[in-house]
């Protein structure tokens, strides 16, 4: 029997993450993975290979439609899908290398299994029994479908199998417009495939704030990608290369199908915590099956969970930030994930990144704010780059001018977002990002500009 300070179950963002920081605190610390390679969910299958696939679709989409107007003559290039798929999967290798070379530089054992955890302390994997003064459950989640939707990855398929289609198919069908369905069908659609997202509710992306919906789903619209809102799918009939969407509209509860190639479903994700044993050694779980955590401790001492198996946002970040905490906790120290400054980012083009509070959540606690917007065609960067279309829209207490909440539509989103997340941790006013200078020509500039329309107002617009 192998003795640890840590096992950690699971060798996703979260795991991996919080086996290193173990390990950097002078913990003994092993992470269970039962794939070939360590990166979880996100590395192999997830964001890591969908942004491959989402950056080449953008290259080729600039050489269409911008090369010629920046001077740039010749032929278009045309897609070799194959070879896409080679330099998707040369990625996702490097990346996962990465993480077993951070394993051996920082001494974390990866024993390579599956886990269940028989009792306190213990961990199976095969024929053997570990034990740990802690274990973290970090196994993340998967897929999940709807009644009458059968999954086989090949003519309905889920993320992963989206990723790794055999060709470009004609038409696509995209259920459900969250994060993962919009993305990728946002790489077919710039790859040529008709595209069309069916989603049960009146907007795009749930839960962001109500003005990016609308404008976001107006962009995806005029790159050509077709929108079915309000619908109900009632069932999916596949067959070797085809399928039919049945849904019903909600509105009048008509019927209505769509003939696809390719069904993508893309309807969220389930915790994922099979086989471990968890009801045996008394780990409770909410209502909806993830693990109940607070701040990673479960109802077992000795016991922690982090990342998708646990309630929040289903987000690697959240998940590594967890990891971390929890490591800083079992090590002695005062661990601490602050949950209202998690950004969430959709890598289409243009981006979208959120952090805080939405307009409609702040109306809904009768919070007085005031909004400061600016659109990226005052800005000369994005104007440079043939990406003028979007907004940085700051939402600030109307009091005090802290920062509330932040929402961004526009390029390079993902990356401009942050300034506000350390703004927010060091609990700033619109203020105080309007009065720091900023480079120009830069697109941080319409940050800037956002923070300055809080005020006085902003200066290019």
């Amino acid at each position: 029997m192998a003795e640890y300070d840590v096992i950690v179950i699971g060798g996703g963002p979260g795991g991996y993450v919080c086996a290193i920081r173990c390990a950097q605190l002078g913990l003994k610390t092993a992470c269970v993975e039962g794939r070939e390679t360590l990166g979880g969910t996100c590395l192999n299958v997830g964001c890591i290979p969908s942004k491959a696939l989402l950056h080449a679709s953008h290259m080729l989409h600039e050489a269409e439609h911008n090369f010629a107007k920046m001077g740039l003559k010749g032929k278009s290039p045309s897609v070799d899908w194959k070879e896409m798929q080679a330099y998707k999967d040369d990625v996702v290798a490097q990346n996962t290398k990465g993480i077993e070379f951070l394993f051996k530089k920082n001494k974390v054992d990866w024993i390579k299994g599956w886990a269940s955890i028989p009792g306190k302390g213990q961990v199976i994997v095969g024929d053997e029994t570990h034990s740990a003064k802690h274990i973290v459950i970090a196994t993340g989640s998967e897929a999940s479908s709807l009644p009458g939707v059968e999954i086989d990855e090949k003519v309905v398929v889920t993320s992963t199998g989206a990723l790794a289609l055999p060709k470009i198919p004609k038409k696509m069908v995209v259920i459900g417009a969250g994060v993962i369905g919009l993305e990728m069908g946002s790489v077919y659609a710039r790859l040529g495939t008709e595209v069309t997202v069916v989603e049960y509710l009146d907007h795009v992306t749930p839960g962001m704030d109500g003005e990016i919906q609308k404008t976001f789903q107006r962009t995806l619209k005029k790159q050509g990608m077709e929108f079915v809102l309000g619908a109900a799918v009632q069932k999916v009939d596949a067959k070797k290369t085809k399928a039919t969407v049945h849904y019903q509209l909600r509105k009048d509860e008509s019927d209505h199908t769509l003939e696809a190639d390719v069904v993508l479903v893309a309807t969220g994700r389930r915790p994922y915590a099979e086989g471990l044993g968890l009801d045996a050694a008394g780990v409770k779980k909410t209502e909806r099956g993830q693990i109940a955590a607070d701040q990673g401790k479960t109802s077992v001492e000795g016991i922690w969970a982090i990342g998708d198996v646990t309630e929040g946002p289903m987000l690697a970040h959240k998940a590594e930030d967890e990891g971390m905490a929890v490591a800083e906790r079992i090590a002695g120290q005062a661990g601490h994930v602050n949950y209202d400054v998690i950004p969430g980012v959709i890598y289409t083009t243009p981006e979208v990144a959120s952090v805080g509070k939405t307009e409609e959540e702040l109306k809904e606690e009768g919070r007085a704010y005031k909004v400061g917007k600016f659109s990226f065609m005052g800005n000369g960067r994005a104007k440079a780059m043939h990406q003028g279309e979007g907004f940085v829209k700051i939402l600030a207490d109307k009091e005090t001018d802290r920062i509330l909440g932040v929402h961004i539509l526009g390029p390079s989103a993902g990356e401009l977002i942050h300034e506000v997340c350390v703004a927010m941790e060091f609990g700033a006013a619109a203020e105080d990002l309007a009065r720091t200078c900023h480079a120009h020509p830069t697109l941080s500039e319409a940050v800037r500009e956002a923070a300055l329309a809080c005020g006085d107002g902003p200066i290019h617009s």
